[in-house]
């Protein structure tokens, strides 16, 4: 570890790198620019709601979707606002509303060609100017819609939490398609949590139903959908026509070919995986939710090494046996979903997607601290 900053609040947000500074926003409702070399603070600012999303960067200027249902254009360099927009009425002042306690994210803005892309949980897709924010068009979905959209060609993709893959045209938001998936005995809807991904003339998307779906982007129609036997895939990479798949409670990840969904490789962990793994020339990095990042070896998915957060050093034997298995007694200290996500934010668990920039890693978790190492 080359250096740690800490915010006190538990950290979702994924860093984003651009020109040697980190940007991410915690639970403490702020949002901050760190210097990637030395964990140094270019600036924060607060706001008046928990950011559970990332931030996308456009040249000179930053869009934050604010938890309080405001989304905030500001300027890179000083982080003073540019613009702002409410985006979900619902949320204003208070909170963006949850699904239930593991819906963890909200939807992170994508900007293409001057347009921002995002969705609300108000059930709502929305487009906006990213020059003034003023509303292109607006979808209604038929449940909270906290994924990131994704583009390939003229349309929009996005899943929701009523349990369907959506694909709308870009320019006026009309509905093109939508896909059902299955729906499981525990999540009857499937709802739809994993962010999206649009490469190959595909759509790839986990959903609360145990499955893994490819859709094809044109017609809607599935092309292959994988089904794990005991729990949720979301956290989606692609790289090289290489799908990297990381499994919460099957606890695999998966190198699998993304147009055929033949598998290449997997490796098991002890840990469950929610954030997107990050890809390098020979390591794929893949964050746990108990504070475990490993390194697997890209072409075999041998693990090379692990990193653990302070929050699993200090609190690991609380919760886990040496071998990272749990206590004989888990069932008496996990006594509901409160116990759960107190015992995740105690273990520094890692939602987020680490982010790569030249020799250095930074790495967010839920004890409030970031990381810099040195890859």
């Amino acid at each position: 570890m080359h250096w740690k900053f800490t915010t006190g609040a538990p950290i979702f947000s994924s860093p984003v790198i651009s020109e040697g500074v980190a940007y991410f926003g915690g639970l403490d409702s702020t949002l901050y620019a760190l210097d990637v070399k030395s964990g140094a603070v270019k600036w924060k600012t607060k706001t008046n709601g928990e950011i559970r999303s990332s931030v996308t960067i456009v040249n000179n200027k930053l869009y934050l979707m604010g938890g309080n249902g405001v989304l905030s254009c500001l300027d890179k360099e000083s982080g003073n606002p540019i613009w702002r927009k409410i985006y979900d009425n619902n949320a204003l002042f208070l909170a963006e509303r949850r699904y239930d306690f593991a819906d963890y994210f909200n939807s992170s803005p994508l900007v293409h060609e001057g347009v921002i892309y995002l969705g609300n949980s108000s059930n709502l897709v929305m487009a906006l100017s990213a020059d003034t924010g003023e509303t292109r068009w607006t979808f209604q979905a038929g449940d909270i819609v906290h994924t990131r959209p994704a583009v390939l060609g003229n349309k929009l993709f996005f899943g929701s939490f009523d349990g369907y893959l959506y694909a709308l045209h870009l320019l006026d938001g009309r509905l093109l398609w939508k896909f059902k998936s299955i729906g499981q005995q525990y999540f009857p809807k499937g709802e739809m949590q994993g962010f999206p991904i649009a490469a190959f003339g595909a759509v790839y998307i986990g959903s609360r139903d145990f499955n893994f779906y490819s859709v094809n982007a044109e017609t809607g129609q599935g092309n292959w959908n994988r089904k794990f036997p005991k729990g949720w895939a979301f956290a989606a990479t692609i790289e090289d026509s290489v799908l990297y798949l990381g499994t919460a409670e099957d606890r695999l990840v998966l190198a699998l070919d993304a147009i055929t969904g033949q598998e290449l490789w997997n490796t098991e962990l002890k840990f469950h995986v929610f954030g997107r793994s990050e890809i390098s020339s020979s390591y794929v990095y893949v964050p746990t939710i108990w504070g475990k990042l490993y390194a697997l070896d890209r072409k075999t998915g041998d693990i090379k090494w692990a990193f653990t957060t302070d929050g699993y050093k200090a609190n690991h034997l609380g919760y886990f046996k040496e071998d990272d298995s749990y206590r004989d007694d888990i069932y008496t200290i996990f006594k509901s979903s409160v116990d759960l996500i107190q015992a995740e934010y105690n273990m520094g668990g890692i939602f987020s997607s680490p982010a790569i920039d030249n020799d250095m890693m930074i790495v967010t978790s839920t004890d409030g601290t970031v990381y810099g190492l040195k890859k």
